[in-house]
């Protein structure tokens, strides 16, 4: 008699389902307020130089002190949140994006504001980490490639937009305006959540382990080089674009511009579509990817000299590059399931030092033997980066072999 009938019980999965994807959307506006965050700084140098009385070379540390607060966070925070409600969690990330956002904004010395930039990498660090573990608890399985994409979807947006608009923003109202337009928005997603976010009990409190403990497991160690690799090719070339172009292609500031956009608008088309493709098969992507990408390096050396053909290239560029983690997450949530957030901590460490590292090998190969062998080295690394791919495919499916035996 107290049976629910399957009619109702539609109605109440129907309810639960559009509860969570309005997280899942509230998500993805937190990931464009805390990437926009993250990168504001970029087109803001010059001025948070000149009114805090430091170098620019002082001001761009800005962004290093996020990157590293970020790593340690990721590897740190699987430990330390045992026990913790992810809701509580996340909406205690958020309103940490927010005090960041103030400290930044009226942070009188170069001290007081790199505490506020060393707050939002402990946002970067956290939200990510948990980012993959909370998809999976909103929404049903099939659907975990669309919620990350989603949730991606912020990420590329911001990249688009952050830096022209800090320096549209800069100029009508300041530095300190632009970073203050961050807060209203991070404080829409703290509300959203409240509203949207059902209470997430830690899991698996026991069985979580360390972050590092994780790369015991052949396929994580193979598939986690595989992304250390395909960060560190794609920064290699993407860091020194702009130079590129502005000294082989010999575009002007409005075309670098309007390329610039169109690599963005492109990666951003791409981190949409990209759900799609993943529910036919996560390793086509991630083994197709990197060597595609490495394609267009070598192309971009071949026909870069035409900004017509540069601009079609950096276009397919942005659209691969910007879409790719997603196949990467959702390569996460199928391989550790039972371990998301642990392995959530160690991909964003991973991905962070892979950059960094790419960024810097790249400048050093750009400026002793130019951009040819620059291009060329990051083509190499993502040759590499496929192979890992390829091979970690090989051992996800003699793992599923091994355990459908008797």
């Amino acid at each position: 008699m107290n049976k629910t009938s399957p009619y109702i019980e539609n109605i109440l999965n129907n309810k639960k389902g559009v509860s969570s994807w309005s997280a899942v959307l509230a998500m993805s506006l937190g990931a464009f307020a805390l990437v926009s965050s993250e990168f504001m700084p970029v087109s803001l140098l010059t001025p948070v130089a000149k009114a805090l009385q430091i170098s620019e070379g002082q001001a761009g540390q800005a962004i290093s002190i996020s990157g590293v607060f970020a790593v340690l966070t990721s590897l740190l925070m699987p430990s330390f949140t045992k026990g913790f409600n992810r809701k509580s969690l996340l909406l205690g990330l958020t309103a940490m994006m927010i005090f960041s956002g103030l400290v930044v904004s009226f942070a009188p010395n170069y001290l007081i504001f790199m505490v506020g930039r060393a707050l939002i990498g402990v946002v970067i660090g956290g939200f990510w980490s948990m980012s993959v573990a909370i998809a999976m608890r909103l929404v049903e399985k099939h659907h975990v490639p669309r919620a990350l994409a989603i949730f991606n979807g912020g990420n590329a947006l911001a990249t688009v937009v952050a830096a022209p608009a800090g320096s549209f923003l800069g100029g009508l109202i300041g530095w300190r305006g632009a970073f203050f337009c961050i807060i209203p928005i991070a404080l829409a997603v703290f509300i959203w959540l409240i509203f949207s976010l059902p209470s997430l009990p830690d899991e698996n409190k026991a069985e979580r382990g360390t972050v590092l403990s994780i790369l015991k497991y052949p396929v994580v160690a193979t598939g986690m080089m595989a992304v250390s690799l395909f960060f560190m090719g794609q920064f290699t070339l993407f860091t020194y674009v702009r130079p590129f172009l502005e000294t082989i292609t010999h575009t002007d500031i409005s075309t670098l511009s309007l390329i610039l956009l169109m690599m963005g608008l492109a990666g951003f088309i791409g981190t949409i579509l990209i759900g799609t493709f993943l529910k036919r098969g996560t390793y086509p992507i991630l083994i197709g990817t990197p060597l595609f990408m490495s394609v267009l390096a070598i192309l971009l050396i071949l026909f870069g000299k035409s900004a017509f053909f540069a601009a079609a290239i950096l276009m397919l560029w942005g659209f691969f590059a910007t879409s790719a983690p997603v196949g990467w997450w959702t390569w996460l949530a199928q391989t550790l399931p039972q371990k998301a957030e642990v392995g959530g901590g160690l991909m964003v460490a991973v991905i962070q030092l892979a950059i960094t590292l790419g960024a810097t090998c790249g400048g050093v190969i750009f400026d002793t033997k130019g951009y040819q062998a620059t291009f060329i080295t990051s083509a190499f690394i993502l040759v590499i980066a496929s192979l890992f791919a390829f091979l970690t495919a090989g051992i996800r499916r003699k793992d599923k072999a091994a355990s459908m035996k008797p």
